[in-house]
């Protein structure tokens, strides 16, 4: 493979970061608009502001992302259009999406921008990355949790530019994935208001008071390893933090893919929690990841801010030129200035002089004409032409290279829109609707009996369990759907070959909570159905699903309930209405880390610091163990005593995880509407009756 050199993408979150990160060397840097992004708390920028920002960056030849990163509510939908106009307005190289809904509408009003699909969209794997080829994102950033093997294969197989990210914070969560701070707070990580619940106290037996909380990641010293796999782009996180920060994640980044060795002990003192892991690009996912933010952590920044603040206090010259200066007896001397963008000035002065004594040669010329201090600008090349026996006074030369440099930085800073048209069809509510929903049970093998495949009419079930499900001849292959594991790094392959048994078995649909999941179903001949790990929040989205062949989705479960019974996309819909909802995709299980598989039962507890616990499941205790596990929340969805308020729906999800035959039928009962069968004592509403910010 031809490697070729990735560049550095750097963080925005205000325009001093912005400084910084230009100054310090970074290719590129990503920002938001004051709303619609995954960082809604950084400063970000307004219209004016990204404007400027523009231009700062494209004089020095750098370019700018912005991040519209964010699930969409349905009233959200002309703020959405107006922030994609700004950003075509500002002239911005690209725009990085998490909603379906949004990609679309860059695609419908300005298909000339480039969409990156950001890691909100939990692509990690190839399947996930061919739809992204399909959708028309130009770039997929990976999720950070992929090996290096994993994301070489990736690289290998895709035309579309890779992103990875090589310094800053890791969630414990996959990216897109993680509901805990809604559900705890109603800040949502997909609306760009986390506000960090896992950084909190979490233990478990055997393990620390911070279960949930990994160090950051650094891969700044294998830049080397990303280059040669073909990584685009390597991204440093940290919008919310200080520009101190940005301009020594930059350095060391910059630093390293020139060859030179990293500064780990800066990099440590601006910003740590316990250090610094490289667990998940190693394969070695264990304890040693984990740690959190100490005294000593925050005071050791004090020693280096000084010196970080110098490297991006002055303009340092980034953009190489070319000058050519003549100047002949009685005719008006030439500068002329080209940039390696194509951009040529040429700006003429009056006639030289005759000399006296000591005529103008071209080294003194050239002296005068290097004096580029204090502009983007550094000369790499100066021709000089000058006839015998003439002088052009230093103050001359002076002022054409002023002038020359000026209207230069004028055409390289002058902002260039893409083309804009609002195409977004703006959709109208479903008509009121009172059908009964269809009831879909979410059951394993175990814990189907016939009772309950009485009261259901769907049953989604773990896809390697499809032959056991119907062997019991309690339910149809038509009834059955599959369910794809809604995050799997390296176990693609198995999966497709379970889901062409499945087919083979009769059963013609298959839950897809990812995009490569949807990859997987269509490759095998089913029909995929989209699950609430897609994030739809609003019509644009169902549309989108429906445009990729999905029959029926899922919506997300931080949607209000009333807007979610409103959403009219021309696809079928439905929501989970009972269950311990599932809050966090873990690769990293804490419980492994904090005692080894072999003393867990599959799913054992979390408890936070107001002592309510959470169950971290794995899957073992099926004998299937998972990729990832996951955290559930500690009391379950109940939403049985009021059936008006689920009319409307296509169908509801009964969720069921480590419930016993005997719940799940009664559960399965009480939302069948018979009168006065289960009720469980502790529950929720979840998000449907709350505001989501």
């Amino acid at each position: 493979m031809r490697e070729k050199r990735p560049e550095i993408l750097a963080p925005a979150g205000s325009f001093d970061s912005l400084i910084a990160a230009v100054q310090c060397g970074a290719d590129a840097v990503y920002l938001g608009g004051k709303g619609m992004n995954a960082r809604r708390s950084a400063g970000n920028f307004d219209a004016e502001e990204l404007r400027r920002a523009v231009e700062y960056c494209h004089l020095r030849d750098v370019k700018v992302y912005q991040t519209i990163n964010i699930v969409m509510f349905q009233h959200e939908t002309d703020e959405a259009i107006d922030t994609i106009r700004q950003a075509v307005e500002a002239g911005v190289d690209a725009v990085l999406t998490q909603d379906l809904a949004i990609a679309r509408m860059v695609r419908e009003c300005a298909p000339s921008l480039p969409i990156h699909a950001s890691t909100q969209m939990s692509i990690h794997n190839i399947e996930g990355v061919r739809l992204c080829e399909e959708l028309g994102f130009s770039r997929a950033v990976l999720a950070r949790e992929l090996t290096a093997g994993e994301i070489a294969a990736i690289c290998a197989a895709t035309p579309l530019e890779i992103e990875v990210f090589v310094h800053g914070a890791l969630c414990m969560s996959v990216s897109g994935q993680c509901y805990l701070s809604s559900m705890i707070g109603g800040r949502s990580g997909n609306r760009g208001l986390c506000a960090q619940p896992c950084r909190l106290p979490f233990s478990t037996d055997g393990g620390g008071e911070y279960a949930l909380s990994l160090k950051d990641l650094s891969l700044a010293d294998r830049i080397g390893e990303l280059t040669r796999m073909g990584v685009a782009s390597l991204k440093i996180e940290g919008r919310m933090k200080r520009p101190e920060y940005v301009a020594a994640a930059v350095t060391a980044v910059r630093r390293a893919r020139e060859g030179e060795p990293v500064d780990f002990e800066t990099l440590r003192s601006i910003f740590s929690r316990s250090g610094f892991t490289k667990g998940y690009f190693d394969g070695k996912i264990d304890r040693e990841m984990f740690g959190r933010r100490q005294k000593e952590d925050v005071t050791s920044a004090a020693g280096v801010l000084g010196e970080l603040e110098k490297l991006y206090a002055k303009e340092n010259p980034l953009v190489p030129v070319t000058m050519g200066f003549t100047a002949g007896a009685g005719e008006a001397v030439v500068l002329t200035v080209r940039d390696r963008d194509g951009h040529a000035v040429t700006v003429t002065g009056e006639a030289p002089l005759l000399a006296e004594k000591k005529p103008t040669d071209a080294d003194r010329a050239r002296q005068n004409l290097a004096k580029t201090g204090g502009t983007p600008y550094y000369a790499e090349v100066i021709d000089c032409t000058i006839g015998p026996g003439l002088l052009v006074p230093a103050s001359a030369l002076n002022a054409l290279r002023r002038e020359a440099l000026e209207e230069l930085t004028a055409r390289r800073s002058a902002v260039e829109p893409h083309p804009f048209t609002d195409r977004v069809p703006r959709l109208a509510d479903a008509p009121a609707d009172r059908r009964k929903p269809k009831l879909r049970a979410r059951v394993s093998a175990g814990q189907l009996t016939r009772r309950l495949a009485g009261y259901c009419n769907e049953f989604q079930v773990p896809l390697e369990e499809a032959e056991d499900v119907l062997a019991s001849g309690f339910v149809r292959p038509d009834q059955v759907i599959v369910e794809i594991p809604r995050i799997l790094f390296d176990g693609a392959p198995k999966a497709l070959e379970l889901l062409r048994r499945a087919g083979e078995l009769g059963v013609r649909r298959a839950w897809c909570g990812n995009l490569g999941a949807v990859t997987l179903a269509r490759e095998a001949g089913l029909l995929p159905e989209g699950g609430y790990s897609l994030n739809v929040t609003n019509a644009y989205a169902l549309r989108e699903c429906a445009r990729l062949g999905l029959g029926v989705c899922e919506l997300s479960f931080e949607l209000d309930l009333g807007e979610a019974r409103r959403l009219d996309g021309g696809l079928a819909k439905g929501i989970l209405a009972y269950g311990y909802l599932p809050l966090m995709a873990l690769r990293n299980c804490p419980i492994q880390a904090a005692k080894g598989c072999r003393a867990c039962r599959g799913y054992e507890s979390l408890i936070d610091r107001k002592g309510v616990t959470f169950t971290v499941d794995c899957g073992a205790h099926d004998g299937r163990r998972r990729e990832v596990s996951d955290l559930y929340n500690s009391v379950p969805l109940w939403l049985a005593d009021r059936p008006e308020e689920l009319r409307g729906f296509d169908f509801i999800t009964l969720y069921f995880t480590r419930e016993t035959p005997g719940v799940c039928e009664r559960v399965a009962a009480a939302y069948a509407g018979e009168p006065g069968a289960y009720q469980p004592e502790a529950r929720t509403r979840g998000l449907y009756y709350r505001e989501v910010l």
